[in-house]
């Protein structure tokens, strides 16, 4: 139960709801069991009749028509009590997955880069659905089985002790094995659950992983292979679900088993105890069968909620284990700062953890606000860290990384990602309208304004070809675009927002060149007043910055304009002379 305790506060939160649900669950009981006696005392008078002791026949149906009035109005007022009982505990678990949930999400957002990377998206989801839905089995259905099995075996023992206490102390002699047997099985039930919330896990990865890959796995021919790899980790699920039903199997008729003993030490006991005297009237066993009936569901209920504890306990230790997580990129202060866009790299070292690549290596250089720097590397050089850096989604390792003069750790970390456009290299648009798409960028963003960050971005023209034009509904991840498409979109998204900060990933490489020549005269205006960052593999992109650097291997190994770079030896000219002959051919 160390797991579940994380919930305390939400109980404290609804702690007045949990409170009214628990004096109407007392309630219900009491009116629920309140028949019994009246049974009773009906069966003694029908006793009386039976042995001569009452003649008259008008007080026998008067008498019985009283307590059969008191059995229907005990009865619906326990019915009536019981559906608003589960309407606070089962309402007050929703809320409480309301709450859960948007903890969890919440905490996911916070979470830096580092964390997607060394986690599986099937994994992620399947602790914000899954995982989260056992636990509201426990805030719900557990809970209020468990006051009401608590409160009906206190009522239930207080009325069969008031009517024969020896009798009680036979009849709940089951109950410490009962007891001891749910311990025992209680233990391999959160063994098991744990196992299958992992599969489950595995099977949603696998699954998601698929869906997202089908173009690959169709291309390749991969399908009877991944249908393989499926059903071999479904039957591995099937398998573990298997082992865990068969222990709880074991609940329902061990509580059964129980409750027939029960049963017949009543009728044996109880029996003797008439014959010998020591009980009066029969009512008393009458009453006690039922008593001990009345006990059946909820020991049963016993071993039910058990196995939703364990269940749940075994899910929200999964949930703790990412809240658990420390964001590595925090906030260092709720002060909003004012950002210009000047920046400056310092001898800036930094090394990935996961994959233990060195990607920058002393990197320095300084953009001051309007200007334009372009970077230019062959793969795996180090570009798209300067963005990722900028943006603040990794701390640098060594050295200095300044905004405005200032270090950019003690910046108002949500004052900087505002001011910052950016457009990664793998475009990444929404399963939403095109207009959406674009508007996440500035939600209040006028029709106009979306029109011209789409001209701009020379997509505007492709929009209309579409048959509800920006009402168009993309397929996920932007698949219903080409691939030029889903980048002019993102580049679309990013001026919208009017940043001082402007970052481009190799944002054209999908595009031809006289589309990218349109998009950069266009950008030439929009970024006269914005720092700008522009990394590409292409000359054509570079050449009109005010600065343009080369890396290689993470270190600078060249700077200059367009102009002092093609006429110095180095992989600049290279390049340059390489595309010019692409292009003349």
């Amino acid at each position: 139960m160390k797991n579940l305790q994380h919930l305390n506060k939400y109980f404290y939160k609804y702690k007045w709801k949990l409170l009214i649900g628990l004096v109407i669950t007392i309630a219900a009981r009491i009116f629920g069991i309140y028949y019994i006696p009246l049974i009773g005392k009906s069966t003694v008078i029908i006793e009386q009749y039976i042995n001569g002791e009452v003649t008259n026949v008008s007080v026998l149906k008067d008498e019985l028509l009283y307590n059969i009035l008191l059995i229907v109005g005990t009865t619906l007022i326990s019915a009536f009590l019981t559906f608003l009982m589960r309407q606070t505990f089962i309402v007050v678990s929703r809320h409480i997955e309301y709450d859960l949930k948007n903890e969890v999400y919440r905490h996911y957002q916070d979470l830096s880069l580092n964390f997607y990377k060394k986690n599986r998206t099937g994994d992620l989801m399947n602790r914000i659905s899954e995982d989260v839905s056992k636990v509201r089995l426990y805030l719900g259905p557990a809970i209020m089985y468990s006051v009401t099995t608590f409160t009906s075996t206190v009522v239930v023992l207080i009325f069969m002790i008031q009517a024969a206490p020896l009798l009680t102390l036979y009849t709940v002699i089951p109950l410490p094995i009962l007891a001891f047997s749910i311990y025992k099985l209680s233990v391999a039930i959160h063994k098991r659950s744990t196992v299958v919330q992992q599969y489950l896990s595995k099977l949603n990865t696998f699954t998601q992983e698929s869906f997202s890959g089908i173009a690959v796995i169709k291309s390749y021919g991969l399908e009877p292979q991944t249908n393989n790899n499926f059903t071999e980790l479904s039957n591995g699920s099937r398998d573990k679900n298997i082992d865990l039903v068969k222990v709880q199997a074991f609940f329902f008729p061990l509580m059964i088993l129980l409750i027939g003993i029960s049963n017949i030490i009543v009728i044996y006991i109880g029996g003797r105890q008439i014959i010998s005297g020591k009980i009066e009237n029969i009512d008393v066993l009458v009453e006690f069968i039922l008593y001990v009936n009345m006990l059946t569901w909820p020991v049963a209920a016993i071993g039910w909620v058990t196995s939703l504890v364990q269940q749940a306990e075994a899910s929200q230790e999964r949930i703790n284990e990412f809240l658990s997580e420390k964001p590595e990129i925090t906030n260092p202060k709720t002060e909003q700062d004012a950002i210009n866009g000047s920046i400056e790299f310092k001898n800036v070292s930094f090394t990935y953890d996961d994959t233990n690549i060195t990607a920058l290596k002393n990197v320095s250089f300084k953009v001051e606000k309007g200007e334009t720097l372009a970077v230019i590397g062959k793969t795996g050089s180090g570009k798209s860290t300067i963005l990722e850096l900028i943006g603040r989604l990794y701390d640098i390792d060594q050295g200095e990384l300044l905004i405005d003069g200032r270090k950019i750790d003690t910046v108002n970390l949500e004052s900087l990602r505002e001011n910052i456009g950016y457009v990664p290299q793998d475009a990444f648009l929404f399963s939403d309208s095109i207009r959406n798409n674009i508007k996440f960028g500035k939600t209040d963003a006028s029709e106009e304004e979306i029109i011209t960050a789409a001209k701009n971005a020379s997509v505007h023209k492709n929009i209309q070809g579409f048959s509800k034009g920006y009402d168009t509904v993309l397929g996920e991840r932007g698949i219903t675009l080409s691939g030029g498409q889903k980048q002019r979109v993102s580049i679309a998204r990013a001026i919208i927002h009017d940043p001082e900060i402007l970052l481009f990933d190799d944002c054209l490489s999908a595009v031809d060149t006289e589309t990218e020549e349109e998009i950069l005269n266009n950008l030439f205006e929009i970024t006269k007043e914005k720092t700008t960052i522009i990394v590409s593999h292409r000359i054509s992109s570079a050449k009109n910055a005010d600065r343009i650097i080369i890396l290689e291997d993470g270190l600078v190994v060249q700077e200059g304009s367009h102009e002092q770079l093609i006429t110095t030896e180095g992989y600049y000219k290279e390049l340059y002379a390489k595309q010019l002959n692409e292009k003349e051919m």
